[in-house]
């Protein structure tokens, strides 16, 4: 009834995969100097936005639009209070330190670091990982990163070190000096612009916040072979100076409005048409992302919100096909196996695609068999959207509007270095 699990079906793959990784682990690895990523509370954030305001006129206008200032205060403390002890505890290891803030990552600071360290919670560590991108740091083996969540009690915060090491980081301090840890390679995804000119269209930041001046590094237009320009109809490629490390998300801005997408699966001759609320391509790492909470036989798990089913689905199968009522099918047990599946390695080379919402009516799609879902190598996306974006991370947004492509594939040496103590 079920299909294998993905996990067995994707060691070979995976172990050839990791062979390809030139720098795992890296040579005379030792930390002598951390950067510690600091994440921007949103006492910051609304300091950054009036800053002609006194501390008093401040808390009177936050107080006035209905925010619980007292809490704001509270959290601000509580995150800046962790940072304190993260940093203490390096330094008392004989550790050089350098705080900065998430959004002022530059090339040269990075190459200063033996190791990346963001405190706060999975948006601050995704930030901190789309900076920290190969493309800048040529010459020099990629900088491991390593997170510590510093309010597991408010975050979920998957891709930090568990909570037990919040509660003592003195511990996980120690562990990491000493190489008493795993390394582990997350895969990410390189996007790459298709088109007659070698320019990269103006990002927006979605979080708010001024958009790092590595957004300016120099990243070469090439051109492209006469095959590949003459099959996509472009002449030039470009690759955008971020990388995915859970997704990359193509839609029209506006959720109501129906997105219009042509898609090519593995550089195959078929143009796939879509109508759809969206396309999602995932790595591994994201194959947990877009995620909600969801209980069964009281187990809670994070599973892919675009993908996932729920008990009432297969509910509304049984009164459409009798027979399962006749098996006394385990709906739980069916939906729990069901949503795991979903879930693969954050190392696997592949990308999954979903097509959010697909219509499946008249002539879309265009051909009929085209999946919603599916793994690729690579994926080439036109869009024939009228105010869309793509979108990395939830986080850097370029404009995607009609007659923008995009490659999107996976590279081994793009992937991120990281720490595991568990």
């Amino acid at each position: 009834m079920f299909k294998p699990n993905l996990l067995s079906r994707t060691f070979k793959v995976c172990e050839v995969f990791r062979r390809n990784f030139t720098d795992l682990p890296p040579k005379n690895f030792k930390i002598e100097r951390a950067l510690l990523v600091t994440k921007l509370s949103r006492y910051e954030f609304e300091r950054l936005r009036n800053p002609k305001l006194s501390e008093t006129e401040l808390e009177k206008t936050l107080r006035s639009r209905g925010t619980d200032y007292d809490t704001l205060i509270f959290l601000h403390n509580l995150h800046k209070n962790f940072e304190h002890r993260v940093a203490k505890n390096f330094k008392n290891a004989g550790v050089e330190v350098k705080l900065i803030n998430r959004t002022s990552l530059e090339k040269e600071t990075l190459k200063w670091a033996d190791v990346l360290i963001p405190i706060g919670g999975d948006g601050t560590f995704l930030l901190s990982a789309n900076r920290a991108s190969p493309l800048f740091a040529k010459g020099k083996h990629k900088t491991p990163i390593v997170g510590f969540n510093s309010d597991p009690e408010r975050s979920e915060g998957r891709l930090m070190l568990r909570k037990q090491y919040s509660e003592n980081v003195e511990e996980a301090v120690k562990r990491i000096i000493k190489g008493d840890f795993k390394w582990m390679q997350r895969s990410r995804i390189r996007a790459t612009l298709l088109g007659n000119n070698g320019e990269i269209p103006e990002s927006v930041d979605l979080h708010g916040h001024a958009v790092s001046r590595m957004e300016q590094e120099e990243t070469r237009p090439e051109y492209l072979s006469p095959e590949f320009a003459l099959k996509y109809r472009a002449k030039m490629k470009r690759i955008l100076p971020y990388l995915a490390l859970n997704e990359v998300f193509i839609g029209e801005t506006m959720s109501a409005r129906v997105s219009h997408l042509q898609v090519v699966l593995n550089h195959s001759d078929v143009v796939n048409k879509t109508k759809c609320s969206g396309l999602c391509v995932s790595t591994g790492t994201g194959s947990t992302s877009w995620h909600t909470r969801l209980e069964t036989n009281n187990i809670y798990s994070a599973y892919n919100n675009i993908n996932r089913i729920t008990n009432q689905h297969i509910e509304d199968l049984k009164q459409v096909l009798p027979q399962l009522k006749e098996m006394n099918v385990n709906v739980g047990e069916v939906v729990e196996k069901y949503n795991q599946n979903l879930i693969f390695p954050a190392d696997d080379p592949r990308l999954c695609y979903s097509v959010r919402e697909q219509i499946c009516v008249g002539v879309w799609p265009s051909p009929k068999e085209f999946p919603s879902k599916n793994f690729v190598d690579n994926i080439v996306v036109k869009s024939r959207c009228i105010d869309a974006c793509l979108v990395i991370d939830g986080s850097i947004a370029y404009p995607f509007n009609d007659g923008a492509k995009v490659l999107l594939e996976n590279h081994p040496e793009d992937a991120l270095l990281t720490i595991s103590l568990d």
